[in-house]
């Protein structure tokens, strides 16, 4: 039975290559091609979500070597609870969006042909699961680059537009850069492990057992951090981040967003806890700063922001720093040997892992939703939506409840349990730790208040009030694999919320592999009912309970407006005294966010302009105004900017030694042999 999983596992994923090579045969029927692949993707997505949740349950570990590699290289796979966890994450998401993209992708038939994004869509779930399953550098690097590159070539599904080629292009160079650093890291790592002789020294297994020096094993952790934060979109090497996201189909950026982030978060997790058991404090202290960085910035990028799906992927790297908070203060209670707290801590960062998935994805996919009914992703265009798509707006409704930490879906319970392993802070030795921790505890509390006012931004403008679109309104409804794609990632949030005990009794033995604590006996004290994360006299929550008073409110308040008829009028909008309301007059995104751009407009590059149309008898009294917002990174200004020029200086000037004569080249041939000569000496 144990060993049947890995092998599930690795089969289920083999499919997916097979379900990318067999689409061509149906591409004479897009329809039917379009049916079969993601029906199929959406079944192989079964299996593994089996061997993800059994392992995490059962706290196995099961390896497999399969000779497919180069000659004494073989691929090395192993399933153990991180794995399985994050292939529980990936699975999940992957079938809800498998069903989405049914519906999603027919509706981009009219603009392009479906089997180039058929064809990457399952090269990338494959790249993921099988960086999740690898266990050696070797395999785990070639399906990092798989994943890359198929995911670059989603982003340029839509070739023709040049902001598509721009963002591929910067996406291709941050993650090779980033796949640089881990290469890097891992050789150091094998160049210490035993066995590296014989090859045996690029295994997890034999990285485990290395006896790295002090310094060594420094570099190697920042080399990892530094390949892993740039996939992860970290502050500052966000930038690729709200590029990418955007400009790729919605049911990729879905899978983007919602878990192959994660694929860098298993990479840190699995690099700091597993192969180097985390030496120093200061590496969870540079954790926990760049989440306490990512989390603040990307929510202020977020909010700044009137292009639904860039607001959306800016509040990812939000989501990604809270989960950094969660790994870096593990890292610095499990260097001091208080497994307790780390195990708090690694499990508010696991379960965001979890519910960021979901409503992340559930957010995209009804992104997508609004782009397929009612063609327009900028806010400023939108509004009213509600009226014409109702199942679609109280879906992202849920997600954006979801992601604001609201009870009773899954994003408060992960939060609680962040801010209670805040809580556990004055536990800590020294000064220093006792001092930044509450300001991070403060940062934030403040990054959640700006989460939810981004969301109350995203859903009112684009679902409230009246279309500000200069076209006439015709949005229509998604169709039903859409629908239940998202009901499906819906009913995820909700249940999430509503049953944390159970969830957080399934996934405890991952904290207590890595970690080395548990808190299920104390969390599930008091039954399902309770969450008690370390004791009930620290802290409790009932998430049934808080669910059930809610949705009594809900019905009393119902039934007392809709007991008698008449009792709700329905008059025109009256503001002080005015009743002729334009949907010109009406909040917009960039009205939204005034307030925190004049607080926070230091953080960015803002040109603010206005003028009148035409001129007129009075200057009081113009004919129309033309206001222009620009709002730009200063990070990107700063430094990427800057060094971009001087990546053009530098081979401009490299390009100066092809003169296009043979014996020229032939004097570089032979400078070069020299060289070599003397060095070998």
């Amino acid at each position: 039975m144990a060993s049947s999983q890995i092998h599930f596992a690795v089969l289920a994923v083999s499919l997916l290559p097979g379900i990318a090579a067999a689409a061509p045969f149906l591409r004479r029927r897009p329809k039917a091609m379009i049916h079969f692949s993601f029906w199929a993707m959406a079944a192989v997505m079964l299996p593994i979500l089996w061997a993800g949740i059994s392992t995490v349950s059962n706290e196995t570990a099961q390896a497999l070597v399969v000779p497919l590699g180069l000659p004494e290289l073989p691929f090395h796979f192993r399933l153990d609870p991180l794995a399985g966890f994050f292939l529980t994450v990936i699975a999940l998401l992957g079938l809800f969006v498998s069903v989405y993209s049914v519906g999603y992708v027919k509706g981009l038939l009219a603009e392009r042909p479906a089997l180039p994004l058929i064809i990457f869509y399952a090269l990338f779930m494959a790249g993921m699961f099988l960086v999740i399953l690898a266990d050696d550098a070797f395999i785990f690097l070639v399906s990092w680059e798989l994943m890359a590159i198929s995911s670059y070539f989603l982003v340029l599904f839509e070739d023709d537009k040049t902001e598509n080629r721009r963002a591929g292009f910067l996406y291709l160079l941050m993650a090779h850069v980033g796949a640089v650093a881990i290469l890097l890291s891992f050789g150091i790592l094998a160049g210490f492990a035993t066995g590296l002789e014989d090859f045996n020294g690029y295994t997890f297994s034999a990285m485990r057992e290395a006896h790295v020096p002090p310094l060594w094993a420094s570099i190697a952790f920042l080399l990892s951090f530094l390949g892993f934060g740039a996939k992860a979109g970290v502050v500052p090497l966000h930038v690729w981040l709200p590029e990418a996201h955007p400009v790729a189909p919605s049911n990729v950026s879905a899978l983007m967003s919602g878990v192959m982030l994660k694929t860098a978060v298993y990479g840190i997790l699995r690099f700091s806890f597993d192969l180097l058991h985390v030496a120093y404090w200061w590496w969870g202290g540079i954790v926990l700063l760049a989440g306490l960085v990512s989390a603040v910035m990307g929510i202020l990028y977020a909010l700044m922001q009137k292009d639904l799906k860039r607001l959306l992927a800016y509040s990812s790297v939000e989501n990604i720093g809270v989960i950094l908070i969660c790994v870096g203060l593990s890292m610095i209670f499990t260097f001091h040997g208080m497994p307790l707290p780390a195990a708090l801590a690694m499990t508010a960062g696991l379960y965001h892992i979890l519910n960021h998935a979901m409503f992340k994805g559930l957010l995209f996919m009804g992104a997508g939703a609004v782009l397929h009914g009612a063609g327009e992703r900028n806010m400023e265009k939108m509004g009213g939506l509600i009226h014409c798509m109702p199942w679609t707006s109280v879906f992202f409704l849920v997600g954006c409840v979801s992601i604001s930490a609201l009870p009773p879906f899954n994003g408060f319970v992960s939060e609680w349990l962040t801010f209670q392993a805040f809580l556990l802070s004055p536990a800590l030795p020294g000064r220093l730790m006792n001092l930044i921790i509450p300001l991070g505890a403060a940062l934030l509390a403040l990054t959640g208040v700006l989460a939810a006012t981004c969301f109350v931004k995203a859903f009112g403008v684009t679902f409230l009030g009246h279309w500000r679109g200069e076209r006439k309104l015709n949005a229509h409804e998604a169709d039903i694999p859409m629908r239940l794609g998202m009901g499906m990632a819906a009913l995820a949030c909700l249940l999430l919320g509503i049953f944390p005990t159970m969830v957080l009794r399934w996934m405890d033995s991952v904290p207590s592999q890595l970690a080395g604590g548990a808190i299920a006996t104390s969390a599930g004290k008091f039954g399902w009912l309770w969450l008690t994360p370390i004791a009930a006299e620290r802290a409790s929550y009932s998430a049934p309970i808080v669910f059930l008073g809610i949705l009594l409110v809900v019905v009393v308040s119902y039934l007392v407006l809709h007991a008698r008829s008449g009792k709700i009028h329905r008059v025109p909008i009256w503001d002080c005294g005015f009743e002729k309301m334009t949907p010109r007059m009406q909040y917009n995104a960039a009205s939204f966010s005034m307030p925190l751009r004049t607080i926070f407009g230091f953080l960015f590059h803002i040109r603010e302009s206005s003028g009148a149309t035409a001129r007129t008898a009075h200057p009081a009294f113009p004919a129309g105004i033309n206001y222009h917002l620009r709002i730009r990174d200063r990070i990107w200004g700063a430094i990427y900017s800057p060094l971009a020029d001087y990546t053009f200086i530098l081979a401009r000037m490299a390009g100066k030694l092809q003169h296009g004569r043979i014996h020229i080249y032939l004097v570089y041939s032979f400078m070069t042999i020299i060289i070599l000569l003397v060095f070998a000496l």
